[in-house]
């Protein structure tokens, strides 16, 4: 689904700007159209109809705005607004583009249905575990995305770890997941147009990611449906999901496991890693259910029994205080 959203200001340079910036970044997403007098708008609205509309000061008062599922008004601090004005939702108009487009997303998301038309394609969808803490599981997950990236997929990495390992490796100037847990948690609103809203795009790698969530417990009271809906709605989107999980195998865990394609379990050199592994693969029924698409990651140089899986991955122990540099350095070992 592409909104139709038609920016409208006299400020022929802005407006020229920000549509390059919108066709060039969000076509996908976005198609844009502009204009520059309150004329031609009003000759634009009595022929189209628009799902959303950035609108200045000056074209809205005596017009008829019903041919617009969502206008807003494009404001500055300087402004003062009409009654009329005042009850419409607003976006900033001197700031990033990127927020631009994020913010009118969100709030289009959220008075908007999820008209997802015909079942998309579901992405691929990967698991990276550990029952041990601190083998270098977000590094092995970010590097697998990269991978993914530099194939040429759109690949998403999604953090369900208790404490958010993003701020490490991301600049998070964004908006934080805990948008799309409120509309989860409130059934309403389209969670895919959200989604591509305010999903980022590290520099580097291209891997897309969101920033933390406000705080702790959100996190930590999403259910296993909330789970399995975000994972779905990431995965109507991107083509290739990589889950960051929590060291503990409790419900959410195993509905992940169920839900993936494919599970990567993380061990390195360390006695603690291999003695918790053995008793998982020994011990747990989980293990035996996923055994078929489990990859072991041997991380740090480890040295790991095969016989596990099918697969197995050994990478390297790369000396660096710069954790970006270590998921950099490992991505080029996955051949799966």
């Amino acid at each position: 689904m592409r909104i139709k959203l038609i920016i409208a200001s006299a400020d022929d340079d802005y407006v020229g700007h920000l549509s390059n910036r919108i066709s060039e970044f969000h076509s996908d997403v976005i198609d844009v159209t502009v204009c520059s007098s309150p004329e031609r708008l009003l000759e634009l609205l009595s022929s189209r109809k628009f799902d959303a509309a950035m609108l200045e000061a000056s074209f809205i008062d005596n017009m008829d705005l019903s041919g617009i599922h969502m206008p807003l008004l494009l404001w500055t601090d300087d402004e003062n607004t009409t009654d009329a004005q005042a009850t419409l939702r607003k976006i900033r108009k001197y700031q990033r583009i990127s927020s631009i487009v994020a913010d009118m997303l969100e709030k289009y998301a959220k008075v908007s249905a999820d008209r997802r038309g015909s079942e998309p394609e579901k992405a691929q969808i990967t698991a990276v575990w550990s029952p041990a803490g601190g083998v270098g599981k977000t590094a092995v997950a970010l590097a697998y995305a990269a991978k993914k990236v530099s194939e040429g997929k759109q690949a998403l990495y999604l953090s369900l770890e208790a404490f958010s390992s993003v701020p490490v490796y991301f600049s998070e100037t964004g908006k934080g997941i805990s948008a799309i847990f409120e509309m989860l948690e409130n059934h309403e609103g389209n969670v895919s147009m959200l989604i591509r809203g305010i999903r980022c795009y590290d520099s580097n790698t291209g891997v897309a990611y969101f920033c933390s969530p406000d705080n702790y417990d959100d996190i930590n009271i999403l259910s296993t449906q909330n789970v399995t809906e975000l994972i779905d709605a990431c995965a109507g989107v991107m083509e290739e999901i990589v889950i960051d999980m929590s060291c503990v195998c409790d419900e959410r865990a195993r509905q992940v496991f169920t839900h993936c394609d494919r599970v990567l379990l993380v061990a390195d050199p360390t006695s603690s890693a291999q003695i918790k592994l053995s008793q998982f693969t020994a011990q747990h029924n989980v293990f035996e259910r996923i055994k078929d698409k489990a990859v072991l990651v041997a991380n740090k140089g480890a040295l790991v029994t095969h016989q596990l899986t099918d697969t197995c991955i050994t990478l390297p122990l790369v000396q660096s205080t710069d954790a970006s540099a270590v998921s950099s350095a490992l991505s080029g070992y996955f051949d799966i």
